[in-house]
């Protein structure tokens, strides 16, 4: 039994390189999801807004951010 190697696969925190891309990969996913949430935003009209509880000045506020915020 004692000569059983090791094969198990390497966790992520021994692998900095697959850590930065996993960050870069998830910040990637989530700038995409703001944008599509964002394009449905701007496609509402005032009474699905107000259905919403979103005022016509939060809508634009939201619609002027950034991608990456």
């Amino acid at each position: 039994m004692n000569s059983l190697q090791d094969v198990s696969t390497p966790s992520v925190q021994s692998r900095p390189c697959l850590h930065w891309v996993r960050d870069l990969l998830t910040g990637l996913f989530a700038s995409l999801e703001r944008a599509r949430t964002r394009r449905l935003l701007a496609q509402l009209d005032d009474r699905q807004l107000s259905d919403l509880g979103i005022s016509h000045a939060d809508r634009i506020n939201e619609l002027d951010k950034p991608l990456w915020r």
